[in-house]
């Protein structure tokens, strides 16, 4: 673990410009809206070759882990190190290019099982267009009748070896794709095989093993004799005792043929490249086709997942309370000044001159742009929600709305325990802009604030926050984008929104939030 100092770190790990400062909530405090400012201390914008497992940010120091160079996990990824001759990776690559002939022996049972389909292409080739329809759709089917029917059976436990056999070329984890039957009979067995793509995938693989894969395979093993008749070509020239064909020339004498032996031995290092080429190649495939996600793998992508989405979402959520905070302690307080100092200046001026007039048209609108910032800044983060909890908050929506709104919140609603930050700010801001809708789209009368907090029948503790009017309904979220921000706020803190909206009315929109520590984004 290295350490700078602010001051020290070096150019790469410097503050961009235009980084913003980082902010840390802290207890609510007066004077600083619960938020400690750090002008002052080190942001860092960390290179994506670096592995970054914890940030230190306290007495302007930030700690960073040292640099270092994953090691490779294919052989295909081994090529590119420079010390690959001397690592393991060319004799694993061989030992899975000799072990393929035991791969490709299994698979033999495909030869059989195609022989319908061999025939018809040996009779296409001889007799062209006199081939009759119905020996060409007889052999046809027959071999497709053949594949479907017995190709699993070979496949099936053939992919399992090559499974292991991967592991060789592949130091990642490789698990079956295939699921547990229903139950533990044959039928159950083969119905589920039979209608899995992790099956029929198996069995393109074992199609391309005897047909692809030997092509490919011969190719290598024609460039392998290649060399090594190169670097015996001397030997074979003294034995022969007359002229030998090498390829690209004929020579007569072994002196003629040590250029030859030069080439091969220039040649030799890069065999195992073109070894580890292949098998790497071959692995690659084998993977793309026979492996599956297991349920562990599939658990830490969905909780790195999660934990991405829950660092966004703090990220955010500091933001918006540093900007917030820069209005209230900033730009707030200097307008309030602005305006004093107008409203004194007004005292001080002729009542009826141009300057007093001037002056206090500048006043009133001072006063407007302070009523506007004091929303614009509720709008980001209500002080009364920080405060007061949602219960209030809620409240004070409801005296605001254009029309009239009876709300239904316990005073208890935050007994034991208040909601986290993010799921208090969530649930206010979905009855402010469920209100703001009601108010500009439904026509309704009159509507209805009701938040609950409940077990679920998993146990865990849910927010509950519903918004009934009696409008016209016919709300859609397809026709505008309000209704889908809800929705997507909401499934920030995993939570799901419920709307019913029958033309004619009443439109009723539901919000469950999980309050549950466990479920919400962790500081």
């Amino acid at each position: 673990m290295t350490s700078w100092r602010a001051g020290e770190l070096p150019d790469e790990l410097a503050r961009p410009p235009g980084h913003s400062r980082n902010v840390e909530p802290t207890e609510p405090e007066r004077g600083n809206c619960g938020y400690r400012d750090r002008r002052n201390e080190v942001g860092l914008a960390i290179p994506a070759d670096i592995w970054l497992t914890g940030l230190a940010m306290g007495a302007r120091t930030a700690s960073v882990v040292q640099v270092r160079d994953r090691e490779p996990q294919t052989s295909l990824e081994s090529v590119a190190r420079r010390r690959f001759l001397l690592t393991r990776w060319p004799w694993r690559s061989l030992g899975y290019l000799v072990t393929t002939a035991l791969a490709f022996a299994g698979a033999l049972p495909f030869v059989v099982i195609g022989i319908p389909w061999i025939t018809l292409i040996a009779l296409a080739a001889s007799q062209g267009d006199e081939l009759s329809p119905a020996m060409f759709l007889l052999l046809l089917f027959l071999g497709l009748f053949l594949m479907v029917g017995i190709g699993p059976l070979v496949s099936i436990p053939l992919a399992e070896l090559e499974r292991r056999r991967l592991r060789m070329v592949d130091d990642r984890s490789v698990v079956s794709a295939h699921q547990d039957p229903p139950e533990a009979d044959l039928w159950s067995w083969m119905r589920t095989r039979y209608t899995e793509a992790a099956t029929w995938r198996e069995v393109g693989y074992v199609l391309l093993l005897v047909t692809v894969v030997p092509l490919a395979y011969l190719a290598v093993l024609a460039a392998l004799m290649l060399v090594g008749v190169l670097l015996v070509s001397p030997l074979l020239v003294a034995l022969d005792g007359g002229s030998v064909m090498l390829g690209f020339g004929t020579v007569d004498t072994p002196a003629e043929a040590v250029p030859y032996a030069l080439a091969g031995l220039v040649l030799l290092p890069v065999l195992p490249y073109l070894l580890a080429l292949l098998a790497g190649a071959h692995g690659l495939v084998a993977r793309a086709l026979l492996h599956g996600e297991g349920r562990a793998e599939l658990h830490a992508r969905l909780v790195d997942v999660s934990q991405s989405r829950a660092r966004l979402v703090d990220a955010f959520e500091a933001e918006r309370r540093r900007i917030e905070c820069d209005l209230h302690d900033g730009a707030q307080r200097r307008l309030v000044s602005l305006t004093l100092q107008l409203g004194m200046a007004r005292l001080d001026l002729p009542p009826g001159s141009p300057a007093a007039a001037a002056v206090e048209d500048a006043h009133e609108q001072a006063k407007h742009v302070m009523a506007e910032l004091r929303e614009l800044i509720r709008g980001i983060h209500p002080q009364v929600l920080t405060d007061r909890g949602l219960n209030a908050a809620v409240r004070e929506l409801a005296d605001e709305a254009s029309i009239p709104v009876d709300v239904d919140v316990p005073v208890d609603i935050d007994v034991p325990e208040r909601p986290s930050e993010h799921v208090e700010g969530t649930a206010y801001f979905v009855v402010s802009e469920a209100l703001t809708n009601v108010a500009k789209h439904s026509g309704a009368t009159k509507a209805r604030v009701k938040v609950r907090r409940h077990r679920d029948t998993l146990n865990d503790d849910v927010l509950t926050v519903e918004v009934r009017d009696d409008g016209r309904g016919g709300a859609d979220p397809a026709h505008g984008t309000g209704l889908t921000g809800l929705a997507d706020r909401a499934a920030v803190v995993d939570g799901r929104m419920f709307l019913s909206s029958p033309a004619g009315g009443p439109t009723v929109l539901r919000v469950e939030l999980p309050c549950s520590q466990s479920d919400q984004p962790s500081e």
